[in-house]
């Protein structure tokens, strides 16, 4: 499971994407880079990091089985994968915000971007985009994030991080072909605000409280309003205020 360590690139996960299509990958491949100049987050929003201080990283997989309708499953296994890392690492408090940030000590550490390719044969090939805030400290223009270093003060190796990500990923995903639901009754219990009232604002700028009650297999966010009416809401129709 070969690694490969970028000095900047404009984006991990294209890097990877296009090597996948020039070349035999071997799974679980890994792009990392010290400076992603145009790094992606969720719907093209855009991911910052200082260069060299923190981990930028795209995993390849390709033999992930799931129909459409289960796509989300994948998201949470990698959501799981990352914070149960940052757990075994005692960084305080982490939760996954919906649908894939990894947050501790109410504010976001890690952010997680996956683009799929369907194969003929029905099996997913996948590049898992990774960023993770660990060695940064100056977040001034960024105040609901943190870096592993500003909530413990050590400072972390990049590369041993990367491996500890890529064999949780390994293991996430060998539980996910077996038993899905598992991960699912896991994700909802480590899942930010779950059952507490919450601000949110809709993708037209409506401000309104709600109680997030679960998020469905199809990956939407099920919202208990203040008329005691349930709705659902895909990704970047709603989000949360904190």
């Amino acid at each position: 499971m070969p690694i490969i360590k970028l000095d900047a690139i404009d984006s991990t996960n294209d890097y990877l994407k296009q090597l996948s299509k020039e070349s035999e990958l071997e799974n679980y491949t890994i792009v990392m880079a010290d400076e992603q100049t145009k790094g992606k987050g969720q719907m093209g929003a855009k991911w910052f990091s200082e260069k060299g201080k923190n981990l930028t990283m795209s995993v390849f997989v390709n033999d992930v089985a799931l129909n459409a309708a289960n796509l989300f499953d994948l998201n949470i296994a990698v959501a799981l994968s990352v914070s149960v890392v940052l757990k075994k690492m005692q960084i305080p408090n982490v939760v996954i915000k919906w649908p894939n940030d990894i947050m501790a000590d109410s504010k976001k550490v890690a952010g997680i971007l996956i683009e799929n390719s369907l194969k003929p044969d029905g099996v997913l090939a996948t590049v898992i985009g990774i960023g993770l805030n660990l060695n940064q400290t100056d977040f001034d223009n960024l105040p609901q994030a943190t870096s592993l270093s500003c909530l413990t003060g050590i400072h972390y190796e990049v590369e041993g991080v990367a491996l500890l990500i890529r064999d949780s990923i390994k293991e996430h995903l060998q539980i996910l072909n077996q038993n899905p639901e598992q991960l699912r009754e896991e994700y909802h219990k480590n899942l930010f605000k779950l059952n507490y009232p919450s601000a949110f604002e809709d993708k037209n700028g409506n401000r309104f409280m709600g109680i997030i009650r679960k998020v469905t297999t199809e990956g939407r966010l099920e919202v208990l309003l203040e008329d005691d009416n349930t709705r659902h809401y895909e990704v970047k129709e709603i989000k949360m205020l904190f």
